[in-house]
């Protein structure tokens, strides 16, 4: 038996984002200086994982609302872009590396949920491949740097889950949910569109097709603040909007759902809006982001 600590490299810095350490740091900062903590401790955010250039400023709005002398866990939960997935995977790795520092895997929940039978294993390919966790890393090490010996880290890879299976998972992680010590982070873009993402829904009454993208993705947050999933679930089968993290999101709803049966009081709110750019005419394309916070009263 070898010994060997299994690293998940951190495979999109250099392109997605700065492999500076120094320079990333200092990124960071500025967005985070530009946003306002409102609702901290935040039990839960909703972030994106695009490219930083893209949405690293959106992020920030959810980031700021994270309190480290709090969190011990941080349970990342993003959708698999590149392998079909019909439940969730955990990973091969034991760290994971950023260019601010290393963020370690908890063994002891990723055993606990390893004895449900509920996940499967990814491979260490599938696990670099993928950016919607990863993109969370460097902030989840930016937020939680006053006390980043004292935290571990759960990312879940999500998969394209029917209703029932993410009420089975939201049901299973509301536990992890309900202790304040932990974090969950919903990796998820909103509104992909454009002839490259075969999705060009437009209501003309909105006025120009971006405000039309905006006013979609703005009904879309404002179901996922009534946390209520199957408000959400219609709401994508209505307009079928390319929410990339519907799947987290849907999770985290359940979970919720099932706090909520027990008398816990949460609210979600959002804090934040952007386009990759603004859709004027049908060559465009564009992807959305928000930022949002999960607050337990």
């Amino acid at each position: 038996m070898s010994n060997r600590v299994v690293c998940r490299e951190a495979s999109h810095a250099g392109s997605w984002y700065t492999a500076s350490g120094p320079q990333l740091n200092a990124q960071l900062e500025g967005w985070l200086s530009q946003a306002q903590s409102t609702k901290r401790p935040a039990r839960a955010i909703i972030a994106p994982h695009a490219g930083y250039t893209y949405c690293g400023a959106c992020a920030a709005h959810a980031y700021k609302q994270v309190d480290p002398t709090v969190t011990r866990r941080v349970f990342i939960l993003g959708p698999s872009h590149h392998v079909p997935l019909s439940r969730c995977a955990l990973s091969p790795a034991e760290i994971y590396r950023t260019p601010l520092y290393d963020l370690r895997i908890d063994q002891k929940v990723y055993a606990d949920l390893w004895k449900t039978g509920m996940f499967e294993r990814m491979s260490l390919q599938t696990d670099e491949d993928e950016h919607s966790i990863e993109m969370h890393l460097p902030y989840t090490a930016k937020a939680m740097e006053s006390h980043k010996d004292d935290f571990s880290i759960v990312p879940v890879l999500v998969g394209a889950l029917s209703e029932s299976k993410e009420q089975e998972y939201g049901k299973l992680l509301s536990k992890y949910l309900a202790d304040p010590s932990n974090l969950f982070v919903i990796s998820s873009d909103f509104c992909h569109w454009g002839q490259r993402f075969r999705y060009t829904y437009y209501d003309e009454s909105q006025g120009e097709i971006y405000r039309s993208i905006e006013h979609l993705d703005k009904m879309g947050m404002s179901i996922i603040e009534q946390l209520d999933p199957i408000s959400f679930s219609n709401y994508l089968k209505k307009y079928h909007n390319t929410i990339c993290g519907r799947h987290p999101i849907g999770v985290l709803l359940n979970a919720v759902a099932e706090l909520k049966k027990n008398g816990v009081d949460m609210n979600f709110s959002f804090l934040n809006y952007a386009q990759s750019s603004q859709c004027r005419n049908w060559q465009d394309s564009s992807v959305s982001y928000a930022a949002g916070a999960l607050v337990v009263h």
